[in-house]
């Protein structure tokens, strides 16, 4: 007579080894849902940075389009200042400037003016050079439009003139 339990042993693996298999995957399990973990909680960290860039940024294309009004009121004033009779009239663009360039700021604007710094061509645009004797070549001797930046990336680049050394 055959022993019931014999055949099925046949078939059946080993404890020790089923045991042991169970183990590996368990283990391979543990690490699937730990990496499944750190992908989550890398992707959350990520959103949460382009949330913050997409917030800190939103406002750049208003205030690209407040520029040229600023430059205007600028101009305006610079030609109010030249006319004798022309106090009140400078006194009003002194404070709508100053008021314009108060709520700029608050939103993260930063004007840039250049004069006397290394021309940089991510910040600046050269619309001209002139020879100079006192300033080193590739230097910014002056600004014909400023530059303004968004926090810290270039919304509208200086426009200036650099210098090209002593004249030879």
């Amino acid at each position: 007579m055959t022993d019931p339990t014999s055949s099925a042993d046949s078939t059946s693996p080993d404890p020790v080894t089923r045991l042991a298999e169970l183990e590996g995957e368990i283990a391979r399990l543990k690490d699937t849902v730990l990496r499944s973990n750190a992908d989550q909680q890398n992707q959350q960290r990520r959103h949460q940075r382009e949330r913050e860039e997409l917030r800190k940024y939103a406002t750049a294309g208003l205030l690209e389009d407040l520029l040229p009004a600023l430059d205007s009121l600028n101009l305006g004033l610079e030609s109010a200042l030249k006319r004798a009779d022309g106090h009140a009239v400078t006194e009003g663009f002194r404070m709508a400037v100053g008021q314009l360039r108060a709520i700029l700021s608050a939103q993260g604007l930063v004007e840039v003016i250049p004069v006397g710094q290394s021309f940089d061509p991510a910040r600046h645009e050269a619309v001209g050079s002139e020879p100079s004797a006192d300033v080193a070549e590739g230097t910014v001797l002056r600004v014909a439009r400023p530059g303004w930046l968004l926090h810290d990336r270039v919304l509208r680049p200086a426009a200036v003139f650099v210098s090209a050394g002593a004249a030879k």
